[in-house]
């Protein structure tokens, strides 16, 4: 029986420390951290690997629950998996406690809150760039493929190959600039 410790944030500039110290002082033998966005459990390997790890007896440990999942339907699917082992689920900054109906609650509650705080960002972010649409600021990401100088090069004389490497592109960018997949015969 065994205690362990999941740490989150979600970009790679934030730092883990107060979360580590957290749950070292909460007595976590081992503490699994990866720096990911909390809005899908599928492609955080820590997470993912801690949760094959448990065992009958041991003990989850987050800081806050919003560390685990960020949405309720992930959450759900932690706690059902976390249930299914007979693992506890703790928090150190929340009166979470799996074992009880009340804790049970508390922690659904959580994970609403979660997702709409998700939802409200995405919201925001979304009305933002409409707004800054609308006054002209935003346009969106520059385009990587420049066409003209795809047709310049190849008209100088390089085949879709060098024409890739000097912008930097798939070669398959380049036939499609060029209107066709099929090869070039000048392709070096």
């Amino acid at each position: 029986m065994a205690i362990y410790g999941y740490t989150r944030v979600s970009t790679i500039d934030q730092d883990l420390g107060v979360q580590e110290a957290a749950l070292s002082a909460a007595g976590c033998t081992v503490i699994r951290a990866e720096k990911k966005s909390g809005t899908s459990k599928h492609d955080r390997a820590e997470l993912n690997t801690l949760l094959d790890f448990l065992r009958e007896g041991d003990t989850l440990v987050v800081t806050r629950i919003d560390r685990l999942a960020r949405s309720v339907g992930d959450l759900q699917d932690i706690v059902s998996l976390l249930k299914t082992k007979r693992v506890a689920l703790k928090a150190t900054e929340q009166p979470i406690d799996t074992s009880s109906a009340a804790g049970k609650a508390f922690l659904d509650m959580l994970g609403v809150f979660a997702e709409f705080e998700t939802n409200l960002r995405k919201e925001r972010q979304m009305e933002g760039i409409a707004a800054a649409k609308d006054r002209g600021v935003y346009k969106g990401r520059k385009p990587k493929l420049d066409i003209n100088e795809i047709h310049r090069l190849r008209g100088e004389g390089f085949g879709p190959t060098e024409i890739a490497k000097v912008l930097g592109i798939g070669r398959a960018s380049v036939y499609r600039a060029f209107g066709t997949t099929a090869a070039v015969s000048r392709d070096r």
